[in-house]
């Protein structure tokens, strides 16, 4: 039963949980929640690296919704930790479909937010025949302009955060904060490399929601998958040509989609989704007004079990 006050459905534990060898390095962890015989459907977690929590899976109705989740490679539960080799889209992409032959579907709705929008959306145009609809939230379109903004643009709004970030780098450095950190990120060296996940990992959780909230308790396992992942595909640009998830749109325009945004998201500024929902006609734009980037943030929290509630019962949104 969907409890009102929390926004989300009640703690869920999976049906079944396991570990798929992708290739001779990385083993993906998966977990299975809900109907059996439900709507299928996938969720992508954010980052790249960041893995996913028991929260995600309280978006859907058990009763109704076969939730498939997993850890991308690199992230929570998969291994290697951090790993950057062998480490693309397009075979986050192959994954998605190993995951999907698994578990003999058909056809699945796609849940994703912040990264796992990027991935959602690149995963839909490889494969739209695949997918029953969308839902996104805090759209990332891996362009250099957003990438930019991430490390450059939160002075503007958080200045004594960005200080902290830029005050490990040498001012010679400081031209190109990226390629900086990815130097220090990728060291083999942990006394070199922990410190420069930490702070890239503070940096972005420091800007996450609208209203400050208590610090996470530290995690080691969660700075590392963040802090390389996340510098390691932005600085490959999520390996994408220029513009490619808006240029390529056409290939799942037909499809159902809602998109809901923070609009007072600083990591993935509205602009990016407004960018999608006009390229997107069919798309169903709701913008929260009282949040930032969070997914658990409660405006965004409803927007998206409202989605799901409404696909179970029409197969579409709006």
């Amino acid at each position: 039963m969907f409890d009102p006050t929390s926004a989300l459905f009640p703690p869920i534990t999976p049906n079944r949980s396991g570990m798929l060898a992708v290739d001779d390095l990385h083993t993906i962890y998966w977990e299975e929640v809900g109907n059996p015989n439900g709507i299928p459907v996938i969720f992508l977690h954010g980052g790249p690296g960041a893995g996913l929590s028991p929260q995600h899976r309280r978006f859907f109705d058990p009763e109704q919704y076969r939730v498939i989740l997993f850890d991308q490679r690199g992230a929570g539960k998969s291994t290697p930790l951090g790993e950057c080799r062998r480490n693309t889209t397009q075979l986050l992409i192959e994954d998605i479909e190993r995951l999907r032959v698994q578990f003999e579907i058909e056809q699945w709705l796609v849940f994703g937010g912040s990264w796992g929008s990027t991935l959602a959306l690149a995963y839909g145009q490889a494969h739209p025949q695949r997918c029953l609809g969308f839902v996104l939230r805090g759209i990332f379109l891996c362009t250099k302009t957003e990438i930019d903004w991430f490390l450059d643009g939160a002075q503007w709004f958080h200045p004594e955060v960005h200080a902290e970030f830029i005050a490990p780098i040498p001012e010679a450095e400081r031209s190109d904060l990226l390629q900086a950190y990815v130097k220090r990120i990728m060291s083999d060296d942990p006394a070199v490399h922990m410190p420069a996940v930490r702070a890239w990992s503070r940096f972005e959780g420091r800007r996450v929601f609208l209203l400050p909230q208590p610090d996470d308790e530290p995690s080691d396992a969660l700075d590392l998958g963040v802090g390389r992942l996340e510098s390691y595909y932005m600085a490959n640009l999520g390996f994408f040509s220029d513009d490619q998830l808006l240029r390529n749109v056409h290939r799942i325009a037909h499809l159902p989609a809602v998109i809901v945004q923070g609009r007072y998201d600083v990591i993935c500024p509205p602009v990016s989704a407004w960018r999608l929902h006009q390229a997107w006609p069919g798309s169903v734009m709701a913008m929260i007004p009282d949040a930032g980037h969070g997914a658990m943030e409660q405006g965004i929290s409803r927007a998206l079990v409202a989605a799901t509630e409404q696909f179970k019962r029409t197969r579409r949104f709006g």
